[in-house]
């Protein structure tokens, strides 16, 4: 028994009807065919008053042309993006992988020393707090501690891994511990340097706030007529 498929024409034809009648729709509820219908209703008041005369058609059709067109536009919604506290969320996810990852890694004292150095800025940057609420408004700092955790840290440590493997079958060449030590410190200048922006930042916030209430006290006493050191 031959059975029939739609063909391609004939879904298109479908979804291309579909679309009208949701256009159709949308401007059926849109502000300006609410305010040319509203405009329209006035002008059949104006009918029924006698007002408009023979002429009502055209005067109720340029009534709601006139109010189709000082309505507003339609606006479509504004994207939401994830807020920057939910970025850290994540961040926090992934340093606890970072940290279970580094605890299984046989590293010579003197890179385990920056080691610890730098997971206590880390640590400091991400523990949820007032500290995190402050780094959540600075993109480029999030940016720079997910690229520590995410790809720096990671892969400072494996090649230093990888290369004392070989160093050991092929002994000479360039110590890969002082290169390692040297990767970490990098690093930890780094997120110091985020620390200080941090820092800065709330110091100049402290700052503008010292120099507003200096400001109002000013026009206070002013106010009041007081001349100041009187």
């Amino acid at each position: 028994m031959a059975t029939s498929r739609p063909t391609k024409a004939t879904a298109g034809s479908r979804a291309g009807q579909a679309n009208r009648a949701d256009r159709a729709l949308a401007y059926l509820e849109s502000a300006k065919n609410l305010t040319g219908s509203a405009c329209a209703l006035g002008g059949l008041a104006l009918t029924f008053t006698g007002l408009a005369g023979a002429y009502w058609p055209v005067v109720v059709a340029g009534l709601y042309g006139a109010g189709a067109l000082i309505a507003p536009p339609t606006r479509p919604p504004a994207p939401r993006f994830p807020a920057p506290a939910s970025r850290l969320d994540g961040l926090r996810k992934d340093f606890t992988t970072l940290r279970e990852y580094l605890t299984q890694v046989d590293l010579p004292p003197a890179a385990t020393e920056r080691l610890d150095s730098l997971r206590e800025l880390l640590d400091g940057l991400l523990t949820p707090g007032w500290v995190s609420e402050a780094l959540a408004q600075d993109p480029e700092g999030i940016h720079v501690l997910a690229r520590a955790v995410h790809r720096d840290l990671p892969e400072s440590v494996d090649t230093y891994v990888r290369t004392r493997w070989w160093t050991r079958m092929a002994p000479g060449g360039q110590d890969p511990e002082e290169e390692l030590v040297r990767q970490l410190a990098v690093l930890h200048g780094e997120l110091a340097g985020l620390v200080a922006g941090l820092r800065e930042a709330e110091e100049i916030r402290q700052q503008t706030h010292t120099r507003y209430l200096e400001d109002r006290g000013t026009e206070s006493t002013y106010g009041t007529g007081t001349v100041p050191g009187t």
